[in-house]
């Protein structure tokens, strides 16, 4: 699910500053640290097909898996970084699957170059489902055909300082989404092909001034303004929006204040061609992807041209409980956003959000990413795979991508949804939830495919929990419970609902040397299929240096 997926022009201008107040706390740290644990591991898996389902194959599948990873948490005054990576190499000894690399792993920072200066950055390897109708990821042990690869990267400048009473603010952000090769995508004759992502490259730019309230006037005031422009890969398509707007804080009560605004938004979308052959269809590549026809002119997919405007509260009844809500006009409709924040305790973090914005797979991605501390916990299963969720340290919340991971579509959609995230721990237990639903209503032009993308609408829903206990200082019980549902607004195609869950229990041995053991159990089940039952066994040992 995409925790804070609010724009960044929301993010940055007032309208809802989901996250802020993390940040803020993550931006003063008590003392310099420094933690970087790298290690190896070398893990024997056995995977149990309970459906006999001839077409999985053998009903036990068994290969070893040999990694190296590396988590590290670096903070001082001026640099902060966190870091969880891994590398995984499966090696099959029966022919039972293919030699494989797995990476997956998170890593956000931010540097403090002069006061009020900063530059931050991020990286995330993943994995996330192919095709649209096939099965969920399930535990990513043994041969997952509905799976690829995904890298996304970004960095940029970000500016915070004061001219007398007045507050300046200026960020620029750069980032680049790429999937890899896609060969499950679009392997269904009888379902219609959509496009599906291969690489694009964000860029974002805003800067804004104002004056808080209680100062010169007794109000509040910011003016700010924005652009963004993505480019895809796939059929050359186009992504641009400007914005202006000002925004007003009328605080009626030391708790509560009056929030509005009101602008001017241009977003357009557009693409070139697709090729198709003498029956309309989309000539794929060998990657099931679709061909560009470059010598078709631009195709408008989307544009709006417009007077945006919202107003709303603001609540903060004391330092840890801070409530938003809005409502008004932007994408040419009635809008409403909000979110919720909440530090129950030092150790402990509520985080909710309801958001309504245009999107794409790169741009949220991006964006995920960007909002995420830079002191989180990354969300692993029991089988040291990253479940797509990361829980923000020292009390604050994190975020997670699963429900931009249901669909590589490579298309931009109207977004609506809203989201969850809750952490903490206390004494020897930690927890963490996510749960998020999105509808996303697909944009696309009239194109010489006889199949066409616009206005279908797709829905997705995610919840992730982890529970785990220190059970002594060198042994400790871990639990990861998901589920995914996935409906899909293509005609014919299947909806899809995945879940299961793992233990996993952690010993250590000797200086450095642990051992662990992880079983779990996972299902999928595709519409008009039976479903796809899979019990896995691990059983590993770890050197960390």
């Amino acid at each position: 699910m995409i925790m804070g997926t609010a724009s960044p022009r929301q993010l940055w201008n007032g309208s809802i500053g989901i996250g802020a107040a993390a940040m803020l706390a993550l931006s003063v740290q008590a003392e310099a640290r420094t933690e970087i644990a790298p290690y190896i591991e070398v893990q024997q898996i056995l995977d149990f097909d309970l459906s006999n389902n001839d077409a999985l194959g053998d009903d036990v599948v068994t290969y070893t898996s040999v990694a190296a990873g590396v988590d590290a948490s670096v903070a001082t005054r001026r640099i902060e970084v966190g870091a969880s990576y891994r590398y995984e190499r499966r090696i099959d000894w029966g022919d039972d699957i293919a030699d494989d690399d797995v990476h997956s792993g998170l890593v956000r920072a931010r540097a403090n170059i002069t006061r009020g200066l900063s530059l931050e950055a991020g990286a995330l390897a993943a994995r996330a489902r192919a095709e649209i109708g096939g099965d969920g990821l399930g535990s990513l042990t043994g041969d997952n055909d509905n799976s690829t690869q995904i890298y996304s990267i970004y960095g940029g400048p970000t500016l915070s300082t004061h001219a007398g009473p007045l507050e300046i603010g200026a960020g620029y952000r750069i980032g680049y989404t790429h999937v890899e090769d896609n060969f499950a995508a679009n392997s269904d004759p009888t379902q219609a092909p959509v496009d599906y992502v291969d690489h694009t490259t964000y860029h974002l730019a805003t800067a804004s001034v104002g004056m808080s309230p209680g100062g010169m006037l007794p109000f509040g005031w910011i003016v700010s303004g924005g652009y963004e422009r993505e480019d895809a890969s796939q059929l050359d398509q186009r992504y641009e929006a400007y914005y202006g707007r000002v925004d007003v804080t009328v605080p009626v009560t030391p708790t509560l204040a009056l929030v509005g605004g009101v602008g001017y938004e241009d977003i357009e979308i557009s693409q070139r061609d697709v090729i198709v052959d003498a029956t309309g269809n989309p000539v794929l590549d060998n990657n099931g992807r679709f061909q560009t026809d470059p010598n078709s002119p631009r195709l408008l997919a989307y544009n709006v041209d417009e007077v945006i405007y919202d107003a709303g509260i603001l609540w903060r009844p004391n330092p840890r409980l801070e409530l938003s809500a809005r409502v008004g006009h932007r994408y040419d409709t009635t809008i409403y956003n909000g979110y919720l924040t909440y530090q129950a305790s030092s150790s402990s973090t509520l985080q909710a959000a309801v958001y309504n914005e245009i999107g794409s797979f790169g741009r949220g991605t991006t964006n995920t990413l960007a909002g995420l501390p830079t002191s989180f916990t990354l969300g692993r299963n029991g089988f040291n795979q990253f479940n797509g969720c990361a829980f923000g340290d020292d009390g604050s919340a994190g975020g997670c991508f699963d429900n931009g991971f249901q669909s590589l579509n490579a298309a931009n959609f109207r977004s609506r949804g809203g989201n969850l995230v809750w952490t903490g721990g206390r004494g020897p237990w930690s927890y963490g939830v996510g749960a998020g639903y999105q509808n996303r209503r697909y944009f696309a032009p009239t194109t010489s495919a006889n199949f066409s993308l616009d206005r279908v609408t797709d829905e997705a829903f995610a919840l992730q929990a982890n529970l785990g206990r220190q059970l002594s200082p060198n042994s400790s019980l871990d639990g990861n419970l998901y589920a995914t549902w996935f409906e899909s607004g293509i005609p014919g195609e299947a909806d899809v609902f995945s879940s299961g869950g793992s233990a996993t229990y952690s010993v250590g041995l000797y200086s450095g040397l642990s051992a662990q053991a992880s079983a779990g159990l996972f299902a999928n089940d595709v519409e008009g299929e039976e479903t796809d039952w899979l019990a896995t066994l691990l059983f590993g040992v770890r050197y960390g240096f």
